[in-house]
């Protein structure tokens, strides 16, 4: 496959092969960021787990100190009090009947979803509509909660949800390249962090595998093993 001139440039002035911490890696991609938009720096971590057993499943949260630098859109099904609760929170879409009708409908014009337990009769039934694209509110990650307005405000300031995939592969965002370096480097430890905690106590050997950096467009970047391990 031909390689573009970018790419090219790239290959030829980044080592692909070494360890980076997490310093370096945030400040080459930057300076390798050369699109014509602001690429997010994304971020695999593989981890020593087999999500085939549920007491080894890695999912939850985290709220990133600098948020995510993205605008997020948010549903929350909510009924009488609580429809208000959550606009005033910056909700962009609340109510119950006519969202599930528009979700039925093929709707898609969201990033979160959030509802209260009362409605969770109704909005189970979206499953097959709203799980395969990750928006499934669930009480673990917070997005199942009579907090409406607790909820939109940390999913505004940045807090992320995550999920361990069947491969045991967790893909995030943390945050966009034209933030500076020194705010990648805290969403990027807050996560890691998180995922540490998480450990289960069945996960044998080593714990995280491999972590990798890039950008939208760019390389991915290995992170030193002794900088994770060095991680608490």
């Amino acid at each position: 496959m031909k390689l573009s001139k970018r790419m090219k440039e790239i290959r030829e002035k980044v080592n692909l092969e070494k360890e980076y911490s997490l310093e370096d890696a945030i400040q080459t991609l930057k300076d390798f960021s050369k699109v014509k938009f602001t690429e997010s720096l994304d971020c695999a971590i593989r981890l020593g787990v087999d999500p085939r057993h549920a007491d080894q499943m890695v999912r939850g949260t985290v709220s990133l100190p600098h948020g995510t630098g993205k605008t997020v859109k948010v549903l929350v099904f909510a009924k009488g009090d609580a429809v208000q609760q959550a606009l005033d929170a910056g909700a962009e879409y609340a109510g119950f009947e006519e969202f599930i009708e528009k979700v039925k409908g093929g709707w898609a014009d969201i990033d979160v979803v959030i509802a209260t337990p009362d409605t969770m009769s109704e909005v189970g039934k979206l499953g097959r509509i709203l799980g395969p694209r990750g928006l499934m509110p669930n009480p673990k990650s917070g997005t199942v909660t009579k907090d409406v307005a607790t909820a939109v405000t940390e999913v505004k300031a940045g807090k992320i949800e995550f999920r361990v995939d069947k491969t045991g592969i967790i893909h995030v965002s943390l945050g966009k390249l034209n933030f500076s370096s020194e705010q990648l480097v805290d969403n990027t430890l807050a996560f890691i962090t998180t995922i540490i905690k998480l450990r289960p106590s069945s996960a044998k050997g080593t714990y995280v595998k491999s972590l990798y950096l890039s950008s939208t467009m760019g390389p991915g970047l290995e992170i030193s093993k002794d900088e994770i391990s060095s991680i608490k």
